[in-house]
């Protein structure tokens, strides 16, 4: 699991990647946009996005953004878009940490329901560690975050874990998501994992080869 040195660390580091496909920096989870085929997304810069890992629509209305998580979450975009819309709805999320504690609770709650399925644990695995890694780049910080750093303290690789263990088969996209929350030989096992199922030209095997 990445701990909160391993964010830090990660922040300064650069993902080396042809130069057809822009280079970002820092955590895999935030600052390194996912390709996505299907499902809908959270509205975004399309001017930036091309460019740059930090691109949130100023006309958006954050207060609509855990109505409009949970109602994508809900629907059945595939893994890869989901993780898209969490990176994207952290980054709105760390312009207001009650908007953060809101989010994250109400996809936590999906997880804990009786009815929860690998879906569900999954978002809120990959939330709460996008969560973490986002606060090696997050503008704002102090008080204002202590609740919603609290919440996420033990981490959502276990939720991953779980998720994968559930689902009906091998998800490879699921694995690839975990390699991005772990180090050493996990990442590396998750990571061989979600390549040997990677399909030729597929959006996983096209994220594989950015991240």
């Amino acid at each position: 699991m990445l701990t909160r040195t391993r964010s830090l660390v990660a922040a300064g580091a650069f993902l080396v990647v042809s130069t057809a496909v822009p280079a970002f920096a820092g955590p895999p989870l935030i600052c390194h946009p996912f390709e996505t085929r299907g499902g809908a997304l959270l509205p975004w810069d399309a001017a930036r996005a091309g460019t740059n890992w930090n691109a949130p629509l100023g006309s958006y209305q954050l207060a609509n953004l855990t109505t409009d998580v949970v109602k994508l979450l809900d629907g059945d975009g595939p893994v890869i878009t989901r993780m898209e819309n969490m990176r994207r709805a952290t980054i709105y999320a760390s312009k207001d940490p009650a908007i953060a504690r809101q989010l994250l609770q109400a996809v936590l709650a999906r997880a804990k329901a009786d009815t929860a399925g690998p879906q569900a644990l999954f978002d809120a695995g990959y939330l709460l560690e996008s969560y973490r890694q986002s606060e090696a780049v997050r503008d704002r910080r102090g008080s204002d975050w202590a609740a919603v750093d609290a919440m996420t303290q033990g981490g959502g690789y276990g939720f991953v874990q779980k998720a994968i263990a559930m689902a009906k088969g091998p998800n490879a996209e699921m694995e690839f998501a975990a390699s991005l929350m772990t180090q050493g030989d996990a990442s590396r096992e998750h990571r061989a994992r979600a390549s040997a199922a990677a399909t030729h030209d597929s959006a996983l095997a096209h994220n594989l080869a950015r991240q």
